[in-house]
């Protein structure tokens, strides 16, 4: 049984007035940011910032990849009320042990200093990534959806952007001030359609920001063995993906791109680069 979810969503940029350097006055847009209070079972767990475009689905991800909930049947409904701004989380049959699950926190990379709970490397040794391959083709066909999505980022800025795919297909595009809420948003919607038999074995995970040791984990635990990034990746976010077998190809723009790790999943077909440019001797 799916959970009851509002439908809460925010406006994602609001106007404002800048000064430029010829020191006219404009008009430009900047993403919304704003506090959301996540209560569960009546009890404050977090407040997390974000733009609020799927505020039900984020809070979802949230306490997926938290691994407070194990599965979507555990939550009854999630409330969100901007006017106090608080999302309320009621669970069937409360979550076991939540004060000491939630009493260790770790200050992480994320946009806005995200947090996790609990030790952040404990599970890595009990996933295990499904057999999945990547074409070129298709990791080219991901780098140009995203470069033709119609993005807050492209109107606003300061924003980052985070989409599921299989194959090339697009499946869902989240963006939000960081890029951890994105992919908990992303979280959230997979456990929200079941009947897509949403299973992360066959899809890629894409996201405009860095690959940390947080991405890599939270891609893991939904399932989804293969990650690109526009960004690069950091020396523990290499860490884990080896540890875990996970592809992580970063610097992915136009049609160059660095595998990082798990480059037997990834197809090859070097004829698809264009000519290789020769670097002065």
């Amino acid at each position: 049984m799916l959970p009851r979810l509002t439908q809460a969503r925010a406006p994602l940029t609001r106007e404002v007035l800048v000064v430029n350097e010829f020191g006219d006055t404009d008009t430009v847009s900047v993403p919304a940011e704003r506090a959301l209070t996540v209560y569960v079972d009546k009890r404050e767990l977090v407040t997390l910032m974000t733009l609020g475009a799927q505020p039900e689905l984020l809070v979802l991800g949230f306490l997926r990849n938290q691994r407070l909930v194990a599965s979507v049947a555990e939550v009854d409904s999630i409330t969100v009320d901007w006017e106090v701004g608080a999302a309320a989380v009621k669970t069937r049959q409360g979550i076991s042990d939540i004060e000491t699950r939630t009493a260790k926190r770790v200050v992480t990379t994320g946009c806005g200093q995200g947090s996790v709970f609990g030790d952040l490397m404990a599970e890595v040794d009990r996933l295990t990534l499904p057999a999945a391959t990547l074409s070129q083709t298709d990791l080219y066909g991901i780098v140009n959806a995203i470069r033709l999505q119609e993005t807050t980022y492209k109107s606003s800025g300061s924003v980052h952007g985070c989409a599921l795919f299989h194959g090339a297909d697009m499946l869902v595009f989240i963006e939000d001030v960081g890029r951890h809420n994105a992919i908990d948003t992303i979280a959230g919607w997979m456990w929200m359609n079941p009947e897509e038999k949403m299973s992360g074995a066959d899809k890629v995970f894409y996201t405009t920001g860095r690959l940390t040791s947080e991405m890599v984990i939270k891609s893991a635990q939904m399932g989804v063995p293969i990650v690109v990034s526009r960004s690069g990746i950091t020396q523990m976010g290499l860490e884990v993906a080896q540890r875990l077998g996970l592809c992580a190809i970063g610097r992915a723009t136009n049609k160059r791109f660095l595998c990082y790790s798990g480059a037997s999943r990834l197809v090859l077909q070097p004829e698809l680069a264009g000519t290789r440019i020769a670097m002065p001797t």
